[in-house]
Parts: structure tokens; sequence; C-alpha cells
């Protein structure tokens, strides 16, 4: 007489196994299941097998679809693949965890901050596979970080900005605004004050944001006839804003108008320009993104983009609450923002 598999009894015709992820791995269902509760027990080759099996099958462990299915655990995770550092030194986040968090206040669902490993990116994937959260808020998003994009497949997932696409499926949920129109608006100030030769320290490349309002800084210089040389990456970070715009100046091309992708970056930059003697707007006209501490206490106080960050994670939370529910949300919120004229330009 053979017994069934508890597992295999309880998953329907169709739906993966622990079976079907270790043979198409080719390691063994034991493997797998180490794989999957993280245990170190494991060899390089075989996470690094049994993982892109999961990918491609779309594989849930079956504690996480019962708990979908009957029981759930009234738990969301707000996922970070940031450094801890960054996260805790950029007030954007603060909001929209707030934002979030007053949401979730209004139900039964507990947050749980995860900020995902730097050294192995899976293993914050597995641990929201794996039954402990009913649900997940992404910040951040990264295009390396391409298994959050795979695990909304088969899991409930909300990004907080559009994630890179890397395949032809369907779109992943998110929350967003319209960073390149934002971005040129806002350049637009620059060159409506006079300003021709305008730099800009850009967001990093493997972001959208960082593309997107590159994407608007170029078309706000194309509109006026501008030329579009003078650009200068960061990672949204003071530092990089400071290392940035010592590079643009030591090109010895004159520059009389700065767009920084984030307020954070402007920071950095205008420590230069005091150190250099270039005076605001008087030498040098500026204008960045978000209407944080950054932006306001400059000096002068900065031109900039605002974005309602507790907006973007209320309805974040929201959507992940409808999705968990069932319910057919929209796969792209775009939120509003404004423009913050301080005359800095």
């Amino acid at each position: 007489m053979t017994t069934e598999a508890p597992e295999a009894r309880a998953t329907p015709a169709g739906t993966p196994t622990l079976e079907t992820v270790a043979a198409l791995a080719g390691v063994s269902r034991s493997t797998v299941s180490r794989v999957i509760n993280d245990s170190p027990k494991v060899t390089p080759e075989a996470l690094a097998a049994v993982n892109k099996a999961i990918e491609e099958l779309g594989y849930v462990p079956n504690r996480a679809a019962r708990s979908l299915a009957s029981r759930r655990t009234q738990a969301i995770a707000l996922v970070i693949p940031e450094n801890t550092a960054r996260f805790f030194a950029d007030p954007y986040f603060a909001a929209v965890i707030q934002g979030a968090a007053l949401r979730l206040a209004e139900t039964d669902y507990t947050l749980t901050l995860l900020i995902a490993s730097e050294t192995d990116p899976e293993k914050s994937r597995r641990y929201l596979q794996s039954g402990n959260v009913d649900g997940a808020l992404i910040l951040s998003h990264h295009s390396d970080d391409r298994s959050y994009v795979a695990l909304s497949r088969t899991f409930p997932v909300v990004f907080g900005g559009r994630p890179a696409r890397h395949d032809d499926g369907p779109e992943p949920v998110y929350v967003d605004v319209d960073n390149t129109t934002a971005a040129r608006d806002v350049v637009s100030l620059l060159v409506a004050s006079g300003r021709r030769s305008i730099a800009t320290i850009a967001g990093p490349t493997d972001m959208t944001a960082g593309l997107d309002r590159l994407e608007g800084w170029r078309a706000a210089l194309s509109d006026a006839g501008l030329s579009a040389d003078l650009v200068e990456h960061g990672d949204f970070t003071p530092e990089s804003g400071t290392a940035a715009m010592e590079r643009l100046l030591d090109r010895g091309v004159p520059i009389d108008g700065l767009f920084a992708a984030s307020a954070q970056m402007a920071d950095g930059a205008m420590s230069v320009l005091r150190r250099r003697g270039l005076v605001v707007p008087r030498d040098l006209g500026v204008v960045t993104f978000d209407n944080d501490y950054f932006a306001a206490r400059a000096t002068p106080s900065l031109t900039t983009v605002d974005q309602d960050e507790g907006g973007v994670g209320r309805t974040m939370a929201e959507l992940l609450i409808r999705s968990i529910e069932g319910e057919d949300v929209p796969r792209v919120t775009m939120m509003p923002t404004r423009l913050i004229n301080r005359r800095s330009q």
C-alpha cells in the first residue's frame, strides 16, 4: 500500500510541487525543502538551481498557499531592497511607511519591515513565499531586483515606483508619479529664468525614477533647443551629489543652471557651490525633486517637485489589502505632483 505525501494531496493538479521543482533543478526533494527553509546546508550550485526552478515554475510553498486560501497571517511585509544606512537617512522612506502604516492601522493587518539582504537577495523572497506574511509592499526597486517582479506573479505584491521589466508578463501592480513630466516642468522653470547651460545630477541608471527624471531634463532642454551634455550620476544621497557637482565643475564648462534629481543630491551639490564661491541663484539656478527638509533648509530654499509620499504609502497599502482579499486592482496608479516655486532658479 502506498501513502500519498501530504503536499501531493493538498496540491491541485497542475500546480508545481516540491517534486517538480526538484526534478527541474536536478536535486532531491529534501534539498528543495532546505532551500525554502533557509538552511545553510546547501551548496551554492544547488541553491542557484533551486531558485531558478522556483522562478520558472512560479512555485509557492504550500504553507503560504494554505494561509492565503484559509487562514491569513494578518501581516504585511514592507520590503526595502536598500543599504540600511541609506534607508534610515532618507526621509522619503519614512513618509511612505507612515502613510502605509496609517492605512493599515484601520485594519487588523500589522506591518513588518524587511530590509533585504545585500549579500543574499533571494533570502527575502524565500521569506515572503514561506507563509510568514499575506503580501508585500516593495520600495526602492532596482532593475537587478527582478526576483520581486517574478514573485508578484504568484504572490500579492505592490511596488512603490514603476519596476523595471525583463519579460512580457503582466504589468506588476505599482504606485508612482509621472517622474518624466514633473522633471520636465521643473527644469522648464530654469529655462524660463534665462538659464542656457543647464547641468543635471541624475539618479541611478538601475532605477526607473532615475532614468525617467533624466529623460524629463533632456525633454525640457530639447524643447528650448539647448544642449543636454552636462550629466553626472549619483545614487540619491547627499554624498553622491557632492561628488557629482565636483565633477561637473571640474569639467571647466560654464554652468548657469542645475537640476538635481533628488533634494538630497541637491544638498550635497549646494555645499560644493558654497565652497567654490558660487551664489544661488545669482551665479547658478538650482531646482530639484522632493519637497523634504533637504530642499526647505537649503540657502536659499529650493524650487522643487512635491510628491505626496504619505499618499503613495497609503495607496500602496490600500491596493495590497484589496489584492489579498481577491479583488481585481488597477495595475498602474499615478499620483499627482506639484511644483513648489521658491525662486532658487
